[in-house]
């Protein structure tokens, strides 16, 4: 059984998009090159041949992805409280390195850099169902560190 991707209307609709381009303009796209590139004769030393079949590889693959991420899509719930963390929270902690904000998020849709962390990262799974005031600790390789948590939106 396939686990369930968490993600928010928006990102959900991102991925669908997606899908939908993938399925309907570069899988074309893709064919025709081959198409094309087989109308140049020996395929053996077909450098546009070997490209656009690699494309297609990459592309069959991407959509196969995206057909089991949506497949398996959870919408995050959106309309949360703010009593204790969950996925879609956005939570302000106070650490060693002072106030940080993160907003948990599924996998899918993780981009530390953003500060969107993922349910399934040290940070998150440590603050999913805490609650404001909770200290947590997060095992990480580089060590253990503690936050505090501030505030849950």
């Amino acid at each position: 059984m396939n686990k369930p991707t968490y993600l928010s209307r928006e990102g959900l609709e991102k991925l669908k998009a997606e899908y939908e381009e993938m399925t309907n303009t570069r899988r074309a796209e893709i064919a025709a090159r081959i198409h094309d590139a087989k109308e140049h004769g020996d395929l053996s030393e077909n450098a546009e041949y070997e490209d656009a079949k690699n494309e297609q590889a990459f592309v069959e693959g991407r959509i196969q992805t995206l057909e089991s991420l949506i497949k398996n899509a959870t919408l995050i719930d959106e309309h949360h409280t703010g009593d204790h963390v969950q996925i879609g929270s956005t939570v302000t902690v106070k650490g060693e390195d002072g106030v940080e904000t993160f907003t948990i998020v599924g996998s899918a849709e993780a981009r530390p850099s953003n500060g969107r962390i993922s349910n399934e990262s040290p940070v998150g799974r440590a603050l999913l169902g805490r609650k404001k005031g909770d200290k947590v600790l997060v095992h990480v390789p580089a060590g253990d560190f503690a936050y505090t948590i501030q505030n849950i939106r």
